[in-house]
């Protein structure tokens, strides 16, 4: 029962609902008082809740009385209390942490953060340093990649774009086996699992994705440079992002004007048209005439166009002219900041003609 409270709990946190975390910790605790981990874990859900960092502090000094070498209870409380900027004493407890388990990049990087506000360095010092201390881990990077000559295998970025029907993932891959590509879809969550020859580890993305999809009619293809995941949309909508966040989708609106037009009554002895019921009855079969093919997309398009604020109809615009035609994007933050290349459909190749 514990552990299935925990897992709800954990859950809960991952889909930032921290209230309920600390609730499912609680009952937890409340069946089992001596779990360290329980402690420790709803510290961190109450670390962010601001109005419960004290609590944080609290059950973090718990769980280290139950257990003197768990890590995370020192990481949890040294945390908390650099919230409630008493940096002392998170740096005692992180030191105490890092002595525990000395490869933990984490307790370094906050110690150090530490030391920058006890010693009252401006803020513009203290970004120098940390641009150099940036530039000193790049250079050890670039290092390790270089050194490393079995790596025959990298990975950039992952990317996206959307249709009405459809998100098209893009992971920019090269000189991948198709064989060490895993790819599973569900009702909202999105798994890819790829095994790098050379490398100890996978590579792992597994987002819950921003809305649902239909898993029998997601595909994907393993191309030379890049593994290309299709996700079929189980709602017509605009993604905000791609994963799962607190950023409503765009529905589709129906397009009403705010200017109401008075047509102009003139006396006559002929029968008066009722306008408006005319006006209502075109509109109607507007709304029913069924559309197919080119049509059907062409009107959803043009829709989403009228319907869409200013930056989509940017990115809209922006991505369909630069790309020939082949991208459709209303992502302005990302379509503005680059040139959108081509992307003809497989099979085909993009030609460019002189006039």
């Amino acid at each position: 029962m514990t552990k299935e409270l925990a897992a709800k709990a954990k859950e809960a946190f991952e889909d930032d609902e921290f209230d309920v975390a600390v609730d499912l910790y609680s009952k937890a605790i409340d069946l089992d008082p001596k779990c360290a981990e329980f402690f420790a874990d709803r510290a961190q859900a109450n670390v962010k809740i601001k109005k419960f960092i004290a609590e944080a502090v609290e059950d973090a000094n718990k769980a280290i009385e139950l257990d003197p070498l768990l890590t995370k209870a020192y990481l949890r409380k040294g945390t908390a209390c650099m919230k409630l900027e008493e940096y002392q004493t998170a740096k005692k407890a992180l030191e105490k942490g890092a002595s525990i388990a000395p490869c933990e990049s984490k307790f370094k990087k906050l110690i150090d953060e530490c030391e920058l506000r006890i010693s009252g360095i401006s803020p513009l010092n203290a970004l120098l340093f940390v641009v150099i201390w940036l530039i000193m881990i790049m250079r050890s990077e670039l290092f390790n990649f270089f050194a490393q000559k079995k790596r025959k295998f990298w990975f950039n970025r992952h990317d996206y774009y959307q249709k009405p029907e459809e998100v098209v993932v893009t992971i920019f891959a090269k000189g991948i086996p198709k064989q060490n590509v895993n790819i599973d879809f569900g009702e909202q969550i999105l798994s890819v699992v790829i095994d790098v020859p050379g490398e100890e580890e996978a590579y792992h993305l597994q987002p819950r994705l921003f809305g649902k999809i239909v898993p029998e009619k997601c595909r994907y293809e393993v191309l030379s440079t890049k593994v290309e995941i299709r996700l079929a949309k189980a709602e017509i909508i605009t993604w905000a992002s791609l994963e799962h966040g607190k950023v409503p989708a765009v529905l589709p609106k129906p397009n009403v004007s705010s200017e109401v037009s008075v047509r102009p009554a003139y006396p006559s002895s002929k029968k008066v048209k009722d306008w408006d019921k005319l006006e209502a009855e075109v509109k109607k079969q507007e709304k029913d005439e069924k559309l197919e093919g080119d049509a059907a997309l062409d009107k959803s398009l043009r829709e989403m166009y009228s319907n869409a604020d200013e930056d989509m109809r940017r990115a809209m615009s922006k991505s369909f002219v630069e790309s020939n035609g082949t991208v459709l994007s209303t992502n302005w933050k990302e379509v503005g900041a680059k040139t959108i290349e081509s992307t003809p459909p497989d099979g085909m190749e993009l030609k460019k003609w002189e006039i």
